[in-house]
């Protein structure tokens, strides 16, 4: 492709790889490892795939809506790549690193640039103790579960479930209950995005619970550690037009 190495990649629905058809009909599509910039045609989910992969390369990500919703994604049409990538507007994603501990004593690392979940795997509630930098702030959380969510995230899960909407830059993440019973009250928190919050599953082997770090799922966990992972950060390119902090900022007016 002139002016940049791109790498088009798709995820399986149809509608993407009919984009992928007539993008690589009109650019060459290098191999991933020698590419400058990756074209992802999909939806949200594959999007965060895509930047997975990226993990040890650093290309930023280009995506175009072939999925449902397709928040952080641009909008899709094959003509004018070249130029669309010459000024598109560059936003560094910083992901959360989850540490689960799992009944067995096995200790499983993972990154999620939208939440790390936890989530009751039975039809009892879960009962989590929740810590913040070594302080308990929560004796016993009983509901669903919890998550915490990254500013870039907060619009996804964590929107569903009733957290608050994060602007980029802000400097907190969003420690949110999931269908929360007791107590009824808590709405959740914002915390300094610095801090390491830690989940503590009380009566684990009666009441399991699993947890997530975008595609990585760990099941029976007994203590479950979320902190930024601020070594690592992931890029992501925008058109003007679609900029991620404003639509972020937005969502916060959306009827």
């Amino acid at each position: 492709m002139p002016g940049k190495r791109v790498h088009a990649t798709h995820s399986s629905s149809p509608a993407a790889w009919e984009a992928y058809e007539e993008l690589t009909k009109r650019y060459t599509s290098v191999p991933f490892e020698q590419a400058e910039v990756i074209v992802a045609l999909g939806g949200d989910g594959f999007l965060l795939e895509t930047l997975h992969r990226t993990l040890a390369t650093g290309q930023p990500v280009f995506g175009m809506n072939r999925g449902s919703v397709g928040f952080m994604l641009n909008d899709y049409w094959p003509t004018a790549l070249v130029e669309r990538l010459g000024e598109a507007h560059e936003v560094t994603l910083t992901p959360l690193r989850m540490v689960a501990e799992t009944q067995s004593g096995d200790r499983i690392t993972g990154l999620a640039i939208n939440e790390v979940s936890l989530l009751r795997e039975t039809r009892q509630s879960a009962k989590l103790r929740i810590s913040i930098d070594g302080v308990v702030r929560l004796e016993e959380l009983q509901g669903d579960g919890a998550l915490v969510s990254t500013p870039a995230g907060s619009t996804a899960y964590n929107l569903s479930a009733h957290g608050p909407i994060v602007p980029l830059g802000a400097g907190v993440l969003a420690l949110t209950p999931i269908s929360a019973y007791r107590p009824r009250r808590w709405r959740g928190a914002l915390v300094p995005h610095r801090s390491t919050v830690v989940f503590e599953v009380l009566e684990d082997a009666k009441r399991p619970v699993l947890a997530v770090a975008d595609n990585l799922e760990v099941r029976d966990v007994r203590r479950v550690e979320v902190a930024e992972a601020g070594e690592v950060k992931l890029r992501l390119l925008f058109d003007p037009e679609r900029n991620l902090e404003e639509r972020i900022l937005k969502e916060q007016f959306a009827p």
